[in-house]
């Protein structure tokens, strides 16, 4: 982002990106909210606690999985599903999230992702299904080869786990890939294997999945949520 401000914490319209999220987040109706704060992470307590939300400190960014892994504690004996959403996603509306959460159910899922169909796939994990057109895996862009590179279906970042599965394959998670890092879609592969149900949503409007990582693409996001 060329700045020493965390990444979330920039602005659109006059707020920062988590700020965004966690707006969505409430008018989905969530009623517990964890922000998982790592680099500079007393800046995004200091923007976030107006909100009401918990926080869980993720002292090395060790990936996503690591990052989830922070809350739990706190999440101990939780009754309901868990969402995972991400703090640079600003587009994500709380219709998609109920609606996720709606199809988890549905499906008797213990894992749902949102994904979404792209023109161009660079930079995000791939959604790899197996013969059925359940989701087997997510392969995240590093460890991608070539086939799997040409998937257009990717990860939104966006997860719902059913309460007992997440924390029991996020032990499981390693980090043996070519970043070195924890990664949460990992879980999923995990829960396959076991025979569990994997379930999966496409967001209608691809837009809703875009995530911030430069200020070229802070930009294009801006103008999409003026558009909003």
């Amino acid at each position: 982002m060329k700045s020493d401000l965390p990444k979330v914490l920039h602005q659109i319209n006059g707020k920062p990106l988590l700020l965004h999220v966690l707006d969505n987040c409430r008018e989905a109706g969530i009623g517990r909210i964890i922000v998982v704060v790592g680099y500079k992470g007393e800046l995004v307590e200091q923007a976030a606690r107006p909100y009401g939300v918990e926080f869980a400190r993720q002292h090395e960014q060790l990936g996503t999985g690591h990052a989830v892994l922070q809350t739990e504690t706190l999440f101990s004996q939780f009754p309901s599903e868990i969402v995972v959403l991400a703090g640079d996603a600003p587009l994500i509306s709380s219709t998609t999230i109920t609606s996720v959460v709606r199809e988890h159910r549905r499906r008797g899922a213990v894992a749902t992702v949102l994904t979404a169909e792209v023109d161009n796939s660079t930079g995000y994990g791939r959604i790899v299904r197996n013969a059925e057109g359940l989701v087997d895996r997510i392969v995240e862009e590093a460890d991608a080869d070539e086939e799997i590179r040409l998937i257009r279906e990717i990860n939104s970042g966006m997860f719902c786990f059913a309460p007992g599965y997440l924390f029991e394959a996020l032990h499981k998670v390693s980090n043996n890939n070519e970043q070195g890092e924890y990664y949460l879609p990992d879980v999923l592969a995990i829960l396959r294997k076991n025979g569990y149900p994997i379930a999966a949503q496409k967001v209608k409007d691809a837009n809703e999945v875009l995530g911030v990582n430069s200020p070229e693409q802070l930009k294009q996001i801006a103008r999409l949520k003026v558009k909003q």
